[in-house]
């Protein structure tokens, strides 16, 4: 039965691959730690993301355009949270340790939100996902102009990921950009987990700040009795 699953998953992505991929190739970044199948080699443009907690964080965004089709992997950096966040200072109310932690914790749900928000969009699916066990989400959205856009979001070691692929009404659903999305490490391997994986904060280096009992770190350790944290397979 698995060997079914395998075929018939094959099948439905090569279904999913547009008639002219033939240029498409196994595209892997190693500065951003990061594969995926796409249409040749992308243009890349560094740029600044904007918080929830309103930090300017380095971010690259990788594009593709296959004709009408564009697609697009942003890669955002929220290792410096602790300390982009403090550089803004915050009025006294906001200058505990758990903003710059939830500006990375609650990064892949503020992510979908920018999408959700858009003027005139669709939202025709919205829901948790994950990726070689690495959690995140996945968005599906009728735009006003009649092209679609697929999102997927992760968050793995304190990198944001976006995948965005928008393509024509007509067009095939661009599965094969989505499901061959993988993490690298530093040998350009594909990582993948024996159990979820879920982002582990950065040590905190400022230390607390004022006498808010909120300023200490979040403790990112499961609660007892729950499972481990993932731990890659190679």
């Amino acid at each position: 039965m698995r060997l079914v699953g395998v075929i018939a998953a094959a099948c439905l992505l090569s279904l999913a691959r547009p008639a002219f991929a033939a240029d498409w190739i196994e595209y892997k970044n190693m500065q951003d730690h990061f594969g995926v199948n796409a249409p040749g080699e992308p243009t890349a443009e560094a740029i600044k993301w904007k918080s929830e907690y309103e930090s300017m964080f380095p971010a690259m965004v990788y594009r593709w355009q296959d004709g009408a089709n564009r697609y697009s992997v942003t890669v955002v950096d929220y290792s410096d949270s602790e300390a982009l966040y403090t550089a803004n200072h915050h009025s006294a109310d906001f200058q505990a340790a758990a903003y710059w932690q939830i500006d990375i914790l609650g990064s892949i749900q503020y992510a979908a939100t920018q999408y959700r928000y858009r003027p005139g969009v669709k939202v025709n699916f919205d829901n948790f996902h994950y990726i070689n066990l690495i959690t995140g989400h996945q968005l599906q959205l009728d735009n006003p102009n009649g092209t679609r856009t697929y999102v997927a979001i992760y968050l793995h070691e304190n990198r944001l990921y976006i995948l965005d692929a928008t393509v024509t009404r007509t067009a095939p659903a661009p599965i094969i950009f989505q499901q061959s999305f993988e993490v690298l490490d530093t040998e350009g391997k594909a990582i993948r987990y024996r159990t979820y994986y879920f982002d582990k904060l950065p040590e905190q280096k400022l230390g607390r700040r004022g006498n808010d009992p909120g300023a200490g770190r979040i403790q990112p350790e499961a609660p007892a009795g729950a499972a481990p944290q993932g731990q890659p397979q190679r």
